[in-house]
């Protein structure tokens, strides 16, 4: 789990580093850390969707994952347990806001999901390596506008990728490309989602809207089981 550790590790450092600055700088500077995060997540959610939509092989598949996703999200009100958890431990609640965005940007792309399968199953750490230099600037980004509860995000990360570097053999068969273009295509959204919240231009209860990222694995593997995958 080298890549993983170096992973988070580089997260880690990049919260130190950024709620260093913060703490530097004028408040005028913060509202453009926070905008500048803003624009790259609405522009890293813009590039997924659009490079994952005309790839996609269920055309619709992605917005039955976003309705029932919300449903489900929403049922379980997602946002509010997340925001208390997030407010007891920081006492901040616009914290909750970056970090949800930080939490997609770590867990829901593709080098982050295939990385630690590669690593387990090949000793091949590359995409994690390259995931933490990534990771090591957006959380340097991050944490100097929402501080170092960013870090919180790095511990959720290690857990995601830990999982699936324990079980990378079980669920190698079942990470096709078609489910990655169709996991990419409903985590931009999410992560567009994100963005459009830190700039004040629609507030999306994005976390309701989580568990539409585990929509489309059910599905595809239900329309395989019936012989239409």
């Amino acid at each position: 789990m080298l890549g993983t550790i170096a992973n988070t590790g580089a997260i880690l450092t990049g919260c130190v580093v950024g709620s260093t600055l913060k703490k530097g700088i004028g408040e005028k500077y913060k509202t453009v850390m926070m905008d500048s995060m803003g624009l790259a997540a609405t522009a890293l959610g813009i590039n997924s969707i659009a490079e994952a939509m005309p790839e996609s092989q269920y055309h619709v598949l992605f917005i039955v994952s976003l309705a029932l996703g919300g449903l489900i999200g929403t049922g379980l009100d997602l946002e509010a347990v997340f925001d208390r958890a997030v407010g007891r431990i920081s006492g901040s609640s616009e914290l909750s806001k970056g970090l949800s965005t930080a939490i997609l940007l770590f867990c829901a792309g593709t080098l982050s999901i295939l990385g630690p399968m590669q690593s387990a199953l090949l000793g091949d750490n590359t995409f994690l390596y390259t995931n933490a230099v990534l990771d090591g600037i957006t959380s340097t980004v991050l944490s100097s506008a929402f501080g170092f509860g960013i870090a919180i995000a790095a511990a959720v990360l290690f857990c995601w990728q830990g999982s699936i570097y324990l079980l990378a053999s079980v669920i190698e068969p079942f990470i096709t490309d078609a489910l990655m273009t169709e996991i990419s295509l409903v985590g931009g959204i999410l992560i567009l989602s994100s963005g459009l919240g830190i700039l004040g231009i629609k507030q999306i209860r994005t976390l309701n809207l989580l568990p539409a990222l585990l929509v489309p694995p059910v599905v595809i593997a239900l329309l395989i089981a019936v012989g239409m995958g």
